[in-house]
């Protein structure tokens, strides 16, 4: 009983380290931000802010203000800030909303199409922000500019260019819908690789990929029709859900064969706990430290959150990225079931060696301890004549 409380130990230490190394401490490390404008004075507040920052932030100038709402579409910033009276905003404000209209909070200066006022000088400080990208990195993004709106003295208008649906006001619903998806693929590996034991390898990679098409259905009418996660692109999302299911299913059915009873322990540490921290789907991996935010370019969970914002929200930008992050998890799955078939064939034929020659040795044995009958000798008339003889003596 003592050997088998050592796993849900572990899961305990693990989880503590991975959730809280991950999310403790959340900060900004080299976040990309910009300061619109071409003036001399948008450069010198640019290169103020990144010496205030000390690394924290990385910030660049861009001329114009649509150039900014390009690069927050593509996550190439996580906000963009347009000082007071500066006369470089050019075009329509960043619209996003479904309606062509952009978000904004405050209405100092905001027109009802999400332009600035007048003729394309900023009436009052705008930040501009895309909250699908990432909550959280708006909400900081906000603090940073915000004083320095109030040392302009005018309320900071905060634009969304990218917001999410109403019934995911935060985005974080993708999160919780890994986290969903994720434990009906993990925890089936259990039962499949437990209850199957007994069954062919390939019997068992049939049962997985069937299994994760049925996790990713849940998980789609998770999004769709039950919680309204998102308002379109739904077919898109399923295929994500089951490339992602697949290749846990498929790595954790492969894994079974060598680890046995460590298994559940193997899959939680590289499905939860690096799968969950690494995602970016409650911080970015520019708000965490460099271990997590290095598996965030390559681990299936970024690829899944990441994937379906893209698809959802930034018309696609990035997106075969993330397939390709997806598709090679799942060919890693297919190569671990292979490699298990091979070392369960080998582990089959060692079997019946050992069992023939366990067979040949116990049969050598018995030769040799039991010694086989001697003949009967053959009588002949003399010895008849003897026996007749001792038979009358023992009857006397």
């Amino acid at each position: 009983m003592l050997t088998h409380l050592v796993t849900p130990l572990l899961m305990c230490i693990g989880m503590g380290l991975a959730y809280l190394g991950a999310f403790a401490h959340p900060a900004p490390h080299h976040m990309p931000v910009a300061v619109v404008g071409s003036s001399r004075s948008a450069q010198l507040l640019a290169q103020s802010i990144n010496d205030k920052a000390g690394g924290d932030l990385e910030v660049r100038t861009v001329a114009h203000r649509s150039t900014a709402v390009d690069q927050l579409k593509h996550q190439d910033i996580f906000g963009a800030y347009v000082p007071k009276g500066d006369g470089s905003g050019k075009g329509r404000g960043g619209a996003g909303d479904g309606n062509g209209q952009a978000r904004v909070s405050g209405n100092a200066g905001a027109t009802g199409d999400g332009r600035s006022a007048g003729d394309g000088t900023a009436a009052t400080p705008e930040l501009l922000v895309a909250t699908a990208a990432s909550d959280t990195s708006a909400s900081v993004v906000q603090k940073i500019f915000t004083p320095l709106a109030a040392q302009q003295g005018a309320p900071l208008k905060v634009t969304d260019v990218a917001p999410t649906v109403a019934d995911d006001p935060t985005g974080q619903g993708i999160f919780f819908l890994l986290v969903a998806i994720s434990i009906g693929s993990y925890a089936s590996v259990a039962v499949i690789g437990g209850a199957g034991a007994v069954l062919p390898i390939r019997l068992r990679a049939a049962l997985a990929v069937g299994t994760s098409f049925v996790v990713s259905l849940i998980g789609t009418a998770f999004a769709g029709p039950v919680f309204h996660l998102v308002d379109h692109g739904l077919w898109g999302l399923w295929g994500m859900a089951w490339l992602y299911s697949a290749g846990i299913l498929l790595i954790g059915t492969g894994l079974h064969t060598f680890l046995k009873r460590w298994t559940t322990l193997g899959v939680m540490a590289l499905f939860v706990m690096l799968n969950f921290t690494s995602s970016g789907g409650i911080f970015r991996p520019e708000m965490q430290n460099g271990f997590f935010a290095a598996l965030h370019s390559f681990w299936n969970g970024a690829g899944f959150v990441e994937g379906v914002r893209s698809h959802v929200y930034f018309d696609g930008y990035g997106l075969s990225g993330h397939l390709w992050t997806l598709a090679l998890w799942l060919v890693v799955g297919v190569l671990m079931v292979g490699v298990a078939a091979l070392a369960e064939r080998r582990r089959r034929s060692a079997e019946a060696e050992a069992a023939a020659n366990a067979a040949a040795v116990a049969a050598a044995a018995v030769a040799a301890t039991v010694p086989e009958p001697a003949p009967k000798p053959v009588r002949g008339p003399v010895d008849d004549g003897v026996e007749e003889e001792l038979e009358e003596a023992v009857g006397v």
